[in-house]
């Protein structure tokens, strides 16, 4: 998921955040503090599309995890250290949040913002069950640099929508998912089904992958690999 490096940000040039509202503060900073704690010197990516505001990280699983909230940034894209923009929530609790400099260069890519197709929705529940299965697995497995390759690679579920190629989705998704905190306890569940019963969404293009709890999604371009367990 690599990509040719944006331009860098001017150090002159100073950057502004404004949120709609507490709320949308603190889903920010719910966001931030789970991509700190899985990478402190991980980067954020900023960018502001009409009253919307979508922020990005890479995670240690290679997959992206994205969280739109209400508000904007200016510049309209600028990346931040997620530890600095962590404490300029924290401690500005004005309407806008001065970032400073942007001091950050994003070298990878990020996906489409339309496009998008509906492929299926799935029990919150199933994936929590097929994410317990393969960490266990990687406890098991792990070696010096973590769970091996070949596991994070396996496809764990496969879903389609009846009108087109089936998604395929790896457990590094699911691994970026549960270490993001968008799976378990209060955080499963995009919404619930017909029956009432929380369900996360899965939808793709013809070159990405998204999964969308309550509090966030992954992001990765679709692979192809042999399954690990019965989808």
């Amino acid at each position: 998921m690599r990509a040719a490096p944006t331009e860098p940000q001017r150090g002159s040039a100073m950057s502004a955040l404004s949120l709609a509202d507490p709320s949308e503060r603190d889903d920010l900073g719910a966001f931030t503090a789970r991509v700190v704690r899985l990478e402190q010197t991980a980067l954020v990516r900023l960018h502001s599309r009409g009253d919307k505001l979508t922020a990005w990280a890479a995670t240690p699983f290679d997959v992206l995890a994205t969280r739109s909230v209400r508000g904007t940034c200016e510049p309209a894209e600028l990346t931040v250290p997620a530890q600095s923009l962590l404490t300029s929530l924290a401690v500005e609790r004005g309407e806008t949040v001065d970032l400073g400099p942007g001091m950050g260069l994003w070298d990878g890519e990020v996906p489409p913002a339309d496009g998008w197709a509906l492929v299926d929705d799935v029990p919150a529940a199933e994936l929590e069950k097929l994410t317990e299965r393969g960490l266990a697995l990687a406890r098991e497995h792990a070696g010096p640099l973590g769970p091996p390759a070949s596991l994070l690679d396996q496809t764990v579920l496969t879903v389609d929508n009846g009108s087109g190629p089936p998604v395929r989705i790896p457990m590094r998704c699911l691994f970026a998912l549960s270490g993001m905190g968008f799976l378990g306890g209060a955080d499963t569940g995009a919404e619930s089904g017909t029956d009432g019963v929380p369900v996360v969404r899965v939808s793709a293009t013809g070159s990405w992958l998204r999964i969308d709890a309550r509090f966030g999604a992954v992001v990765r371009r679709r692979v192809t690999a042999l399954p690990l367990f019965a989808s």
